[in-house]
């Protein structure tokens, strides 16, 4: 009978265990459940963006793979025939007669040779799209195949851009570059932030286009803003990108009541002014003519 307290303990708290863990039960198999659910919502929702994201991506291959097929091989053929055009003339005709003449012969060759190439590489990323799109779908959902494609796409969509907005630039002076100068038209704090903000959009533009522009001059305020800049843009076809930027520049800004009052008015419209320079196809001389003086941008 002296042992029977020491049992009677041992088996007291193996069943307070056995409570204990059958009061538990219900509760973690309530919970568990619940965590398998959240985890199979998680994926399915990844798994739709990911399904979203594919048929962007296809969308956007196909439409640059159509626009290609519609216009490459039209353009190729007008450029081939550009250049044969070209080439003929120079075994007719003596240029060693009128070196100024085959001078620009010469260039228009060598730009139109140089553009049959790029014609030539653009079907050949048009077409390698194609491919890894087909074969990805024959095999299996690989979306390291689908980036490939879309990025040469990317490129085929960018230089077709490039080539349709060069077809609509027939200006005398649209295919050179340009030297853009940005003056603040008075001598205000907010004249002289609008130029710089300009100078800095301008030169984003050109650096988000691929572009080279270069900070040829600037005159720094007081105030931390500019009094007036000069960018030289130095690519083909940078002034007929940029002529139609002349006019004024407006910055409208709102003000409280107390400066409404001060000024007058309910904006400030501030203003600078800017105009080009051609620069020629060595960009290394800057020509000007009383027309390039007279189409001042104010902004």
């Amino acid at each position: 009978m002296a042992a029977q307290p020491v049992v009677l303990r041992i088996c007291g708290s193996a069943s307070a265990r056995l409570v204990s863990s059958q009061c538990r039960s219900p509760v973690l198999k309530k919970q568990r459940p619940l965590r398998c659910s959240n985890l199979r919502a998680t994926d399915d929702k990844s798994k739709v963006y990911k399904e979203l994201g594919l048929f962007s991506l296809k969308k956007k291959i196909a439409d640059a793979i159509f626009r290609a097929e519609m216009l490459a091989e039209t353009a190729l053929e007008l450029e081939e025939s550009k250049c044969i055009e070209q080439e003929e003339m120079i075994q007719e005709n003596n240029l060693w007669d009128d070196l100024a003449g085959s001078s620009e012969i010469f260039v228009n060759l060598a730009g139109s040779t140089k553009l049959v190439d790029a014609l030539k590489d653009l079907k050949y990323k048009a077409e390698e799209a194609k491919l890894i799109t087909e074969l990805a779908e024959i095999d299996a959902i690989n979306y390291g195949l689908f980036k490939q494609a879309y990025e040469a796409s990317v490129d085929v969509s960018k230089f077709l851009d490039q080539y349709e907005m060069a077809k609509l630039m027939k200006g005398q002076y649209d295919i050179e570059g340009a030297s853009l100068i940005i003056k603040a038209r008075n001598q205000s704090v907010y004249s002289e932030a609008w130029v710089k903000q300009l100078v800095n959009m301008y030169s984003k533009w050109a650096e988000k286009q691929g572009f080279k522009a270069r900070i040829a001059d600037m005159d720094s305020s007081a105030s931390g803003g500019l009094k007036s800049a000069t960018i030289d843009l130095e690519f083909q076809f940078a002034y007929g990108y940029l002529a139609g930027e002349r006019g004024i520049h407006h910055m409208i800004s709102s003000h409280n009541v107390n400066e409404r009052v001060e000024t007058g008015s309910l904006a400030c419209s501030q203003s600078g002014y800017l105009f080009f320079k051609r620069k020629y196809h060595c960009w290394s001389s800057v020509l000007t003519d009383p027309l390039d003086l007279d189409h001042m941008l104010y902004c």
